[in-house]
């Protein structure tokens, strides 16, 4: 770690003053355009859902960004985009409800639930066409995907529902996808991935029949059908090629996100709509990975996908990350929400030169005549909705040129840990209520 670069981070970083303003620079560096995409070193980090709450009312607001697409299934965020458009009725708590698997409290906590709020009450002051909805870009919903295309078709065409409902069978008996996947990749049952393509391409060549006099919200609900047939034709072959190579499923799940991004932005634009969308995702998707350890081993990534697939000129990737704190996390998969110490950074790591910097909390643009200086690879930190804090180095670090990573950058010193609205016994609830009264 060189004195060069800490000399450059003090010479470009601003640092943040918890007010307004804090955005100012931000926003002048997004000017026009369109694809902004907000990451997180953390799933279980409070100032960065915050943050980037603070953000989305922003762009949304004074750059008229109408779509919020977050690292969420599709089926589970669609039930938050009815409620904010005043569909369906319910209270706020029901529109959480979608959100059954592990981990619930990615999505499921106090910082989503206050975001949620203002979109509902800012959209009941807008016309349809200025209305902002929130998605999912994920395919982890292989069943409730298919259970959703089953349930629109019930409504538009009752024979088509009936087909569909015999061509996923052959996944619906199982209703555990990583056993579909193996056994389907083994070769221990019936290949029926033609049919679940068919099954998209049937849909997508009535659609015209199944819109009524161009009504938006039918638009909307087809398109919704639509996205959820291409989640399991996806997903069917996720859940194969996660036995094969953790490099295919990584790179098909992020080209799935980038593929649903544009096909969302192109869906707003056809209804009128700006097609501005905010994505809210892990900094490893949203991060360029070709600048990352992750890259030089063949992974892609969303952010990576999306500088190559859309216009430069539209797209800005801004990345978060932290020193220490506290964390919401797991011990292991479908393990309970715990509230985890977030060991130091560190000594030869991006945030622990951050740390050095003396800033404590800053806003760090990586497009200036500096950043160039901060090409050198360090390792950085990524912690997900699991934490090994036994293991940090081996668990949670990978090498990464910060200079083309991202466009922008967000660090704290101490950050804290996000609220779930369900805490499980597990959490520390002594600890919990300290953080929560702000000492």
């Amino acid at each position: 770690m060189t004195e060069s670069m800490l000399s450059a981070v003090r010479g470009t970083a601003t640092r943040l003053s918890d007010n307004t303003h804090d955005y100012d620079p931000l926003m002048e560096q997004i000017g026009s355009k369109s694809l902004v995409l907000l990451g997180e070193s953390t799933h279980g980090t409070s100032e960065f859902y915050r943050m980037r709450s603070d953000i989305t009312r922003r762009l949304i607001e004074e750059k008229q960004f109408d779509a919020i697409a977050v690292e969420g299934d599709w089926p589970d965020v669609y039930r938050l985009n009815r409620f904010i458009m005043g569909q369906g009725g319910g209270d706020i708590l029901e529109a959480f409800d979608g959100f059954e698997r592990f981990p619930r409290w990615m999505w499921r906590n106090r910082e989503m639930l206050e975001l949620i709020q203002w979109l509902a009450r800012y959209n009941q002051s807008q016309p349809i066409h200025e209305k902002v909805g929130i998605y999912g870009l994920d395919l982890y919903s292989l069943y409730r995907s298919a259970r959703a295309v089953i349930d629109y078709l019930a409504r538009v065409d009752p024979d088509q529902a009936s087909i569909a409902r015999d061509i996923y069978e052959c996944l619906d008996n199982v209703q555990d996808p990583q056993r579909y996947g193996l056994e389907a990749t083994r070769g221990l049952r019936d290949d029926c991935r033609q049919a679940i393509q068919q099954q998209l391409v049937a849909l997508q060549s009535r659609s015209t029949d199944y819109l009524d006099r161009g009504e938006l919200l039918d638009h909307d609900e087809l398109f919704f059908a639509e996205q959820n047939a291409t989640v399991v034709r996806n997903a069917e072959s996720y859940y194969r090629t996660m036995f094969k190579s953790s490099v295919s499923s990584w790179n098909l799940r992020d080209a799935h996100m980038s593929r649903t991004l544009l096909n969302l932005q192109r869906h707003h634009r056809i209804q009128g709509h700006a097609g501005k969308v905010i994505v809210w995702a892990h900094n490893s998707h949203v991060g360029d990975a070709r600048a990352t350890e992750m890259g030089w081993k063949g992974e892609l990534s969303l952010g990576q996908l999306i500088r190559l697939l859309a216009p430069p000129r539209d797209v800005f990737l801004v990345g978060f990350s932290t020193y220490t704190g506290r964390v919401a996390a797991a011990h292991h998969w479908d393990g309970n929400v715990e509230n985890f110490r977030l060991n130091a950074a560190l000594p030869d790591s991006l945030e622990h030169l951050f740390y050095r910097s003396g800033l404590d909390r800053f806003y760090l643009p990586l497009n200036s005549g500096s950043s160039h200086t901060l090409e050198e690879p360090l390792q950085e930190r990524a912690v997900g909705v699991i934490y090994r804090p036994r293991s940090e180095q081996l668990s949670h670090y990978f090498h990464a040129s910060l200079a083309t990573q991202f466009d922008a950058l967000f660090h704290l010193d101490e950050t804290s840990a996000l609220e779930p609205l369900d805490p499980s016994p597990n959490w520390h609830r002594k600890e919990y209520q300290h953080w929560q009264a702000g000492t």
